[in-house]
């Protein structure tokens, strides 16, 4: 059986459909696209077609508006929440790319521990440096 994922960001719903799902009427989504709050993407013959994503902002625009956020700050909040969402996701790919290249490199697990304890990374191949130093201990006499 294949199952093909659905991207929160792949334009599915038609204006209405939206509508419904965010509780709207279509007129409301249309003036919001014009305002440039929620935009979605548009077909071939210029009709919008929403994400799962643009009809969860649609709800936000209406709870911040039903708080008394005026159109120009919910605007601002959006700005926003797409940039963190935007860098969260380039986060998660350079920590991905790193992860890859640690587990590729070789020689990728070789420590040793230094002289107060701490861990020390080595290249593959080589050997920490031996100490030769001579320590003397005395007991401490009673005073």
């Amino acid at each position: 059986m294949i199952v093909n994922e659905v991207d929160e960001n792949s334009p599915l719903f038609a204006i209405a459909v939206a509508a419904e799902l965010a509780g709207m009427h279509p007129q409301t989504l249309r003036q919001y696209d014009k305002l440039g709050l929620v935009r979605p993407t548009r077909t071939a013959g210029k009709s919008r077609r929403y994400s799962m994503r643009d009809v969860v902002q649609l709800r936000e625009v209406a709870r911040l508006s039903s708080e008394g956020v005026s159109l120009e700050g919910i605007a601002r909040i959006l700005q926003l929440e797409n940039e963190v969402a935007s860098l969260s996701a380039r986060v998660r790919e350079l920590e991905g790319a790193l992860a890859d290249e640690l587990l590729n490199r070789p020689g990728r697990r070789v420590f040793a521990a230094g002289v107060e304890g701490e861990v020390i990374s080595l290249k593959h191949g080589t050997r920490t440096q031996r100490r030769t130093e001579l320590v003397i201990w005395k007991p401490l006499t009673d005073r």
